[in-house]
């Protein structure tokens, strides 16, 4: 904290930092393999866990079921993935990552959570509530605290999802 700086403006600008951050991982992620981060987090969810069905992936992601079918359609289109009927229940659709979806996938670098997470666990359990506390607490200032967001760090995914409809 800056000694002539109110410290408000202190946090404003860690704030955008953090947001700063999230937009130029964004960014990398888009330059190195050419995917959105939901995209890139949609095929490690389908390579994870085999054929699976788009709520499953909806709920291994944390996004709706409307925002990984919208994401589905874009990477069944660049031929990442395919959807394919259960042999057991012809009623159930599966998505499958296709060769050319692996081979997107091993370009994508490290997501700026996934560091975060890691980073997160290794500290002291009273750190952590005390980090999980303070930021509920700005949530709650800026108003925010009611709003649906999902555990990943992609600032520009909803809109350009959405865009993509």
């Amino acid at each position: 904290m800056s000694d002539n700086v109110p410290c408000w403006q202190d946090v404003l600008i860690e704030l955008r930092k953090i947001i700063r951050a999230t937009d130029l991982q964004s960014k990398r992620v888009v330059k190195s393999c050419g995917l959105t981060i939901p995209q890139v987090m949609v095929l490690r969810a389908i390579k994870q866990l085999g054929d699976v069905t788009v709520k499953r992936i909806s709920v291994d992601v944390s996004l709706s079921q409307a925002t990984v079918t919208t994401i589905m359609d874009r990477l069944e289109e660049r031929k990442l993935v395919e959807r394919i009927r259960s042999h057991t229940d012809r009623r159930i659709v599966n998505a499958r990552l296709t060769e050319t979806g692996d081979e997107v996938l091993q370009t994508a670098p490290t997501l700026l959570h996934e560091s975060f997470i890691s980073r997160f666990e290794n500290l002291a359990n009273p750190e952590q509530h005390t980090i999980l506390s303070s930021l509920q607490q700005i949530a709650s200032m800026m108003d925010a605290e009611s709003l649906d967001a999902a555990p990943l760090l992609d600032i520009a995914a909803p809109n350009r999802e959405f865009r993509e409809r």
